[in-house]
C-alpha cells in the first residue's frame, strides 16, 4: 500500500497501473510452470499480489482527480466492479480447471490480468502542466544572471550574524524533510479527522472480513449441502453489486453529502448488527436473509470507504492518506479471520465468531459517529473564530501596523541596498507571475 502511494506520487497513476498489470500477468503465467508450493507462493502470492496492490490505489486515487461534484457516485460505480467479478470468478475458475487443467487456467488468468495494462493506458492524467518559464531580472537595461539574483535575495533574507555553513545545513535538513513529505505526508498524523478515521477503521477491520470467510463453512456446519452453502456467497455478491452504486447515489445527495461521515458510521454499525443477528438464523432461509442484508451492509461500507477519507483530507493529500491508512490497517485485516477461527476452535460453535465481529463493528461505528460529531463541532467553531478574526477591525489594524513597521525598517536600511532591493522585488514579481 505505501509503496503504491509513493510510486503514484512520483510517477502518476498511469505508469503504476500498467506496471502493476504487467506484474499480475507475469506472476500468473509463471505460476503455470511452477513445480512446488513455494514457487506458487512467490509467483501468485508475492508477484501477483504486489501487482494487484499497484492496481487498486491508483484506480481509487484517479477518481478524486476526475470527479468532485459527483465523486460519491463515481466511487460507488468503480467499486461495483469487484462484486461483478466475484459473481463470475468461481464458475469461471471451475470451467477453466475442467477444460484446461490448473496450468492452463493460470495461463488464461494471466492473460486476463494483462488487460489491467489496457485499463492503465486509459488513465489519462489531467491538470495544469508545469510550464517552464525563463526567469529574467532587468535593472537599468542590463540583464542580471538568475543565479546572482537568487544569491542576492538569499543574502538579504538571511541574518548577517548567522554563518553560511549553518544556513546550508538547515537548508539541507529542510530539503530532506520536504523530500520525505513529498512522497508520504506524515503531517496527516496531526490531522484530527484523519486520526478519527484511522482509529475507527483499524477497529472495524477486526470484524469486517471474517464473516465472509466463515459464511459457507457455517452453512455446512448446520447441515446445508455444499452447493447451497456456496450459493450464499453469490447472493451476497449480487446484492453487494447493486448496493455499491446505489450507496454512491444516496451519498451524493444534498442531504447526505455534507455529513457523509455519519452515513459511513451508520453503515459500519448496520454491518455489525447483521452479524449479531446471524446466530438467530437456524435454517437455509434465515441464512439467505442474512446474506442479503450482509451484502447490502458490505456494499455500503465498501462504496464509502475511500470517499469518506477523501472528504476528510482532500484530493491533494489523498494519495499519502491511503498509503498511511494501509500500513495501520494491514495488521487488523490479517488478524480478523485467524481470531475468528480461534474462537470457533475454542468453543466449537460459529455463533461466537459472528458475535465478536458484530460487537467490534458496532463499537467502531459508534466511535466514528461520536468522534465525527465532535469533529464537525470543532470545525464549525474554528471556522466561526476565523471569520470573527477576519471581521475584527482591531486585528486588521494590528496587521497594517506590522506591515508599516516592516516598511519603515526596510527604508532604514539605507540607499546602499536599493539596487539589491529592486532585484529582489523584480524576482518576487516574476515568481508571482509564474
Amino acid at each position: 500500500g505505501p509503496i503504491s502511494s509513493i510510486l503514484v506520487n512520483r510517477y502518476g497513476s498511469r505508469p503504476v497501473v500498467i506496471f502493476g498489470g504487467l506484474l499480475c500477468g507475469i506472476g500468473m503465467v509463471s505460476a503455470a510452470f511452477c513445480t512446488s508450493i513455494l514457487q506458487l507462493y512467490i509467483c501468485v502470492g508475492f508477484i501477483t499480489g504486489f501487482g494487484l496492490a499497484l492496481n487498486l490505489q491508483p484506480s481509487v486515487i484517479i477518481i478524486g482527480k476526475y470527479f468532485l461534484k459527483r465523486r460519491p457516485i463515481a466511487n460507488g460505480l468503480a467499486m461495483a466492479g469487484s462484486p461483478v467479478m466475484l459473481c463470475t470468478l468461481a464458475p469461471l475458475n471451475q470451467f477453466l480447471f475442467d477444460n484446461f487443467g490448473w496450468r492452463g487456467s493460470f495461463l488464461i488468468l494471466g492473460a486476463i490480468l494483462l488487460n489491467c495494462c489496457v485499463a492503465g493506458a486509459l488513465f489519462r492524467p489531467i491538470g495544469a502542466a508545469t510550464a517552464s518559464v525563463k526567469t529574467q531580472a532587468i535593472e537599468e537595461g542590463k540583464e542580471t544572471p538568475k543565479e546572482e539574483v537568487t544569491k542576492d535575495a538569499m543574502e538579504m533574507r538571511s541574518p548577517r550574524n548567522v554563518p553560511m555553513e549553518t544556513e546550508v545545513e538547515e537548508e539541507e535538513g529542510k530539503d530532506c524533510c520536504e523530500k520525505i513529505n513529498q512522497y508520504l505526508d506524515f503531517s496527516l498524523f496531526k490531522h484530527r479527522g484523519f486520526l478519527i478515521y484511522l482509529i475507527g477503521n483499524v477497529l472495524m477491520f477486526l470484524g469486517f472480513f471474517a464473516p465472509i470467510v466463515f459464511l459457507a463453512p457455517y452453512a455446512k456446519h448446520i447441515g446445508i449441502d455444499e452447493y447451497s452453502a456456496a450459493f450464499l456467497l453469490s447472493i451476497l455478491a449480487i446484492v453487494d453489486m447493486i448496493a455499491r452504486p446505489t450507496t454512491g447515489i444516496i451519498a451524493n445527495s444534498k442531504w447526505v453529502r455534507p455529513r457523509i461521515q455519519y452515513f459511513f458510521s451508520f453503515s459500519i454499525a448496520f454491518n455489525g448488527a447483521c452479524h449479531l443477528l446471524c446466530p438467530l438464523a437456524s435454517g437455509y432461509t434465515g441464512l439467505v436473509v442474512y446474506s442479503i442484508f450482509f451484502g447490502l451492509a458490505f456494499g455500503m461500507v465498501c462504496a464509502m470507504l475511500f470517499e469518506t477519507l477523501m472528504d476528510l483530507v482532500g484530493a491533494a493529500r489523498f494519495t499519502s492518506a491511503v498509503g498511511l491508512v494501509t500500513i495501520a490497517e494491514c495488521c487488523t485485516i490479517l488478524l480478523g479471520p485467524p481470531i475468528g477461527g480461534t474462537l470457533i476452535d475454542t468453543f466449537g460453535d460459529y455463533k461466537y465468531m459472528f458475535i465478536k465481529c458484530g460487537a467490534v463493528m458496532v463499537l467502531a461505528g459508534t466511535f466514528l459517529f461520536i468522534m465525527n460529531y465532535y469533529n464537525y463541532r470543532m470545525l464549525a467553531k474554528e471556522e466561526k473564530e476565523r471569520k470573527a478574526k477576519e471581521e475584527d477591525p482591531k486585528s486588521v489594524r494590528t496587521e497594517n501596523e506590522g506591515r508599516n513597521n516592516w516598511n519603515k525598517e526596510t527604508i532604514r536600511d539605507g540607499p546602499e541596498l536599493e539596487p539589491l532591493r529592486e532585484e529582489r522585488e523584480g524576482l518576487k514579481k516574476e515568481v508571482n507571475g509564474t
